[in-house]
C-alpha cells in the first residue's frame, strides 16, 4: 500500500504539469496555445484568441531584421575591429581620475591607477611588433580622420598592413610610409580614391617615398588594383566647389563620352574629372573658374585647359550621334 507521504507527493508533483497543460490549452478550440516572442503574450494557433497579454518579455528592446543587424545591436560585449591592434579585444583604463560618481579621487588612488594604467599599457604590447601594429593603426587612424574616409577604407587599410608586417615586408621601409601606402590602395579598392598629394599632405613621408612604397606593398602582396576611374573623383570635386546635382550630372555624361572613346588612355583620372566639372558648368550657367576647380582637385590650371577641350569635343561628338 502506498502511504501517506508518497501519495501526498505524488498529488503535489501531478499538480504543476495538470496546471501547465491547462495554461497551454485554448479553452475554445481546445488547440495548444503558442507564445509569442516579442510581445509576451498567449496566443492561441488555432482560432488567435488572446489568453493572456502584458507578460513581462524576457526578449531585447531592440528589434533586428537580419543577422547583420543582429550582430550590430547585440550587447555582449564591444564588436572586434581591425583598427585596434589588439582587435579591441583588451580593457582601456581611462585617463580621468575621477570615481563613478564624478568625485576626484585620493592622492593615493590616483598613484595606484597610474600604475595600473602603466601595467596595462605593457600588456596590451608585450613584443615589438605590437607595438610597430599600434602605430601604425594609430597613423592610419589619424590620416583617416584628417581626409574623411570611412570605416571600410580604414579596416581594409588596416588588414592589409597586418598582412605586411605578418610577410616581413617592413624593413628598411618607414612604418608611416607603409601605412600612408596600404591607405592610399585601400581607398582605391574602395571606390572613394585620395591623391598622392592629399596623402602627403596629412602624412609624414615624401610623396616620393609613398609612391615607391605603394607600388612595393601592392607587388609583394599580390593586390590587384584596378585602375582609377576619372567617375570616382566627381562627386568630391562638385561638392568642394558648391556645384549643383545638374552640373554634376553632366560632368559624368562628359567622362563617359571621353572615356567611351579613349580620351582619358594615359591621362591623369583627376585631371579629366576637373575638366569635365569645369566643362558642365559652363554649360549649366555655374559661376567657377579655372582656378576654384583646380584648388579643390590640386591639378594645374593647364591641365584643366588641356583636358577641357578634349573631354567637350568627346561629349559634343556623342551628341551628335545620338541625335543622328
Amino acid at each position: 500500500m502506498m502511504d501517506s507521504r508518497t501519495r501526498e507527493r505524488s498529488d503535489t508533483e501531478s499538480t504543476p504539469e495538470t496546471e501547465q497543460s491547462r495554461e497551454q490549452t485554448c479553452p475554445e478550440c481546445g488547440e495548444k496555445v503558442l507564445r509569442t516572442n516579442d510581445t509576451g503574450e498567449r496566443v492561441c494557433t488555432a482560432c488567435g484568441l488572446v489568453l493572456n497579454e502584458q507578460r513581462i518579455d524576457r526578449g531585447p528592446e531592440w528589434r533586428a531584421f537580419d543577422a547583420a543587424e543582429k550582430d550590430e545591436k547585440s550587447r555582449v560585449g564591444a564588436p572586434t575591429t581591425q583598427l585596434k591592434h589588439d582587435k579591441g579585444l583588451s580593457t582601456n583604463i581611462g585617463w580621468r581620475d575621477k570615481d563613478a560618481y564624478g568625485n576626484s579621487l585620493s592622492s593615493r588612488k590616483r598613484q595606484k591607477l597610474q600604475r595600473l594604467r602603466t601595467w596595462n599599457e605593457r600588456f596590451r604590447t608585450r613584443d615589438s611588433a605590437e607595438r610597430n601594429l599600434k602605430q601604425a593603426l594609430g597613423e592610419i587612424e589619424r590620416m583617416s580622420s584628417a581626409l574623411g574616409i570611412h570605416k571600410q577604407a580604414r579596416e581594409s587599410a588596416s588588414v592589409m598592413y597586418r598582412r605586411a608586417l605578418n610577410d616581413g615586408l617592413l624593413p628598411g621601409r618607414s612604418i608611416e610610409g607603409v601605412a600612408t601606402a596600404v591607405l592610399y590602395a585601400a581607398t582605391r579598392l574602395d571606390g572613394t580614391p585620395r591623391t598622392i598629394d592629399e596623402l602627403a599632405d596629412v602624412s609624414r613621408v615624401e610623396p616620393l617615398e609613398i609612391k615607391r612604397t605603394y607600388r612595393y606593398v601592392v607587388r609583394e602582396l599580390g593586390v590587384q588594383i584596378p585602375p582609377a576611374d576619372p567617375m570616382e573623383y566627381v562627386g568630391r570635386i562638385v561638392s568642394d566647389v558648391g556645384c549643383s546635382d545638374e552640373t554634376g550630372r553632366h560632368a559624368r555624361e562628359m567622362i563617359e563620352a571621353a572615356t567611351s572613346r579613349g580620351v582619358h588612355s594615359g591621362k591623369h583620372p583627376v585631371g579629366i574629372a576637373a575638366s569635365a566639372v569645369y566643362a558642365a558648368g559652363k554649360l549649366c550657367g555655374e559661376d567657377i573658374t579655372q582656378d576654384d576647380v583646380s584648388e579643390v582637385a590640386d591639378v594645374s590650371n593647364v591641365t584643366i585647359r588641356n583636358r577641357y577641350r578634349e573631354v567637350l569635343d568627346a561629349f559634343e561628338a556623342a551628341s551628335g550621334d545620338r541625335d543622328v
